[in-house]
C-alpha cells in the first residue's frame, strides 16, 4: 500500500477538493469523485493514519477521522440516485462522516449523508442507505442492509444477514442477531400516493434482544432490556424487561400475555 495518494488525488488537492493527511496510507488503485450527479463538488478530507484499501471510492463530502480503515472495494458517500423512501432522488451528494478509529471491511457501501461513530466496524458488504447515524463502540456484521434514515446508538451488535427497514432507531447497547427481519409499512403499498400511509418503523430499545431469525411487524416497541426469542414474530409492542417468544410472540415472563 502506497504512502503517498494516487496522482489525481493530488491534482484534487491542488485544487482544494482534497486534504490528505501525510502519514494516510492510500492504495494507488482506490479513487475519488468530487463532484455527484447535479455536478456540485465537495472536499474529501483523510486524515492522519487512514488506510484505504484497492478499487475504494470516496466521493465528495467524505471526512475520515484520524485511524479510520476503508477496506478494498469499498463505497463511502455515494450519491443516491431514482426512487427511495416515496421520493426521486436526483443524486445529489452530502458530507459523510467516519469516526476515529472507525473499520468498513471490504466491500462495504456507506451512502453519501452516513455518520458512523468512533471505534465502530462496519462488516464486509454491508449496505448503508442514505442518512444513518451510528453511535460509537458498535458493531455491524456483514451482509446487512440499513434502509434510509435509520439511527442505531452507541455499543450495539447487529449480527450478519439482518434487514434494517427505513428510520429505525435501536438503543444503546441493543442486540440484533442474525437474519432478522423488520417491516415499516402496515400495508405494504408502494408507489401508490392516493393510498400511501406514513412509514412506520418498529423501535429497539436501550439494551433489547432481538433473536436470531425474527421478524418485527411495521410501528412495534422492543421495551429496553427485553428479550425476543429466535424465530418469533413480533405483533404488537414488549414491554421493557419483558421475555416474549413465538408466532406470534407472547410473553413468557410472567408479563401480561
Amino acid at each position: 500500500m502506497s504512502q503517498q495518494p494516487p496522482p489525481e488525488w493530488a491534482a484534487a488537492a491542488a485544487e482544494g477538493l482534497a486534504a490528505v493527511a501525510a502519514d494516510a496510507r492510500i492504495h494507488p488503485t482506490a479513487q475519488l469523485i468530487p463532484a455527484d450527479r447535479t455536478g456540485h463538488r465537495r472536499r474529501i478530507v483523510i486524515g492522519p493514519r487512514c488506510r484505504i484499501g484497492a478499487f475504494a471510492v470516496l466521493h465528495g463530502g467524505t471526512d475520515l477521522a484520524a485511524d479510520t480503515e476503508i477496506g478494498h472495494g469499498c463505497v463511502v458517500g455515494e450519491p443516491e440516485t431514482g426512487y427511495a423512501l416515496r421520493a426521486y432522488h436526483r443524486g445529489e451528494g452530502a458530507a459523510t462522516r467516519i469516526g476515529t478509529g472507525a473499520v468498513l471491511r471490504a466491500g462495504a457501501v456507506a451512502y453519501a449523508g452516513v455518520e458512523i461513530g468512533p471505534r465502530t466496524t462496519v462488516g464486509h458488504h454491508t449496505l448503508l442507505r442514505t442518512g444513518v447515524a451510528i453511535g460509537a463502540d458498535s458493531q455491524l456484521g456483514h451482509h446487512l442492509t440499513v434502509e434510509r434514515g435509520v439511527r442505531i446508538g452507541a455499543g450495539v451488535r447487529c449480527s450478519p444477514g439482518s434487514h434494517l427497514t427505513a428510520d429505525m432507531h435501536i438503543g444503546d447497547g441493543a442486540f440484533v442477531g442474525a437474519g432478522v427481519r423488520t417491516i415499516n409499512d402496515k400495508r405494504l403499498i408502494w408507489r401508490d400516493p392516493a393510498r400511501q400511509q406514513p412509514l412506520a418503523p418498529p423501535r429497539i430499545d436501550t439494551g433489547a434482544k432481538v433473536g436470531t431469525g425474527a421478524i418485527l411487524l411495521a410501528g412495534v416497541v422492543i421495551g429496553a432490556r427485553a428479550l425476543v426469542g429466535a424465530g418469533s414474530v413480533v405483533t404488537r409492542d414488549v414491554a421493557a424487561d419483558t421475555v416474549v417468544y413465538g408466532g406470534p410472540a407472547r410473553a413468557r415472563n410472567g408479563g401480561t400475555p
